[in-house]
């Protein structure tokens, strides 16, 4: 029985109707149950806050920060487990990263591929006298070494690409473009929001300076948790000042890592659940966990490609594609097949712009955008079968 609090917050819902979760690109769902018991636990014996008091609560909450740090530098290969910033989202990284790194007069190149997570902070710079050049990816939403090289110009000082889109999936070659920029000794940001935890990422082979990532998708943490790895301490500005818990006797910003970009109170229990999120995922293996999501494109595809209604966008490959695919049917709106899915089938999917119109006029379908089928780790084969025959159904009684 549901208690009259759950009840009032509407969780019943979620109990109660049989669905399919094709949403794992907004945030994975579920998550581990380890990761509840932790965040659990951390509520009933944690709570003090980390860096600021020299009391044993105060000390297991710094632990708690510092373990998933190390954790995560793990994960991504990171020597230095101090040169992860936690943020409360990629969103927030990687307004670090760009408002931090650029000036007036400096140049950055990007993609036609990118959210407006990237996109927004840019086009707010370019208000102030930042100039920015869009390489252009092509049909498949996939950005070539040589799009961005004939962008860059002699004021160019960052270059910020997506590792794989949010709309189609695409997997980007960054380890070519880290390898251009270091090169060019060009800052390189890379957008890690939906390959962290899906895609292997070794932030030295990549040769990044700056990567944004998210702790509530891939990497199956709890929600308000991600991070910004920053290879050199200089390379941006803080995009927030406060407390931090260290040189509390000065009224400036320590210049050293983390706490350069860390003032306030962490989200301590979310960081918790990130970090048991994360030894989740290495102990399962990012391999394996893209050898998943791969099988099911497969299927996915498979199931689709032949019938002449489906419209699929972006590469079609296993290995080269995340869990993420945009269809649309012909003489269905997105909006409506979503609609219906939802309704009739219990199948959730993302609707609309996914956040990235530069993407959709990329390809094509903009302004109406596309339907968003996104797996995770926790979707099986059977799901994907059952998707793909709804979507036949739907387009059949058109």
């Amino acid at each position: 029985m549901v208690s009259k609090y759950f009840t009032h917050w509407g969780f019943e819902e979620i109990k109660l109707v049989k669905m399919y979760y094709f949403d794992n690109a907004a945030t994975s769902w579920p998550k581990p149950g380890s990761v509840m018991k932790v965040m659990q636990r951390y509520f009933f014996y944690g709570g003090g806050n980390p860096g600021r008091s020299g009391h044993r609560k105060a000390i297991e909450a710094g632990k708690t920060v510092l373990n998933t740090r190390q954790l995560l530098a793990s994960l991504f290969n990171i020597k230095d487990p101090s040169s992860i910033v936690f943020t409360k989202n990629a969103t927030e990284a990687l307004n670090i990263a760009i408002v931090g790194s650029l000036k007036p007069g400096d140049h950055v190149v990007t993609t036609s591929m990118e959210h407006n997570s990237v996109m927004r902070p840019l086009r707010h710079l370019e208000d102030g006298g930042v100039r920015i050049s869009v390489a252009k990816t092509d049909s498949k939403g996939r950005t070539a070494v040589r799009a961005i090289e004939r962008e860059v110009e002699d004021s160019t000082k960052l270059i910020a690409v997506t590792h794989a889109s949010n709309v189609t999936g695409t997997i980007n070659d960054i380890e070519a473009i880290g390898n251009f920029c270091r090169k060019r000794n060009i800052r390189f940001l890379v957008d890690a929001a939906q390959t962290v935890g899906v895609v292997p990422i070794d932030v030295e082979k990549i040769n990044a300076d700056l990567l944004a990532f998210s702790g509530h998708k891939g990497l199956l943490g709890p929600q308000g948790t991600g991070g910004l790895y920053v290879k050199n301490a200089d390379l941006s500005d803080p995009l927030m000042r406060g407390g931090t818990g260290s040189l509390s006797d000065r009224e400036d910003q320590p210049d050293f890592m983390p706490d350069r970009y860390e003032s306030g109170t962490l989200n301590v229990i979310g960081i918790a659940g990130l970090g048991e999120s994360v030894r989740w995922v290495i102990d399962r293996g990012v391999e394996r966990i893209m050898e998943h999501d791969s099988q099911l494109l497969e299927i996915f595809v498979n199931e689709l490609s032949e019938n002449e209604r489906f419209k699929l966008y972006g590469l079609g490959k296993a290995y080269e594609q995340t869990g993420v695919v945009s269809i649309n049917i012909k003489g269905l709106s997105p909006s409506r097949v979503g609609e219906v899915l939802d309704r009739k089938y219990g199948i959730l999917t993302r609707i609309g712009l996914h956040c990235a119109p530069q993407a959709h006029k990329t390809l094509g379908t903009f302004p109406d955008g596309t339907v968003r089928f996104s797996w995770g780790v926790f979707t099986k084969q059977k799901d994907i079968v059952d998707a793909t025959h709804a979507l036949r159904e739907i387009a059949e009684g058109s």
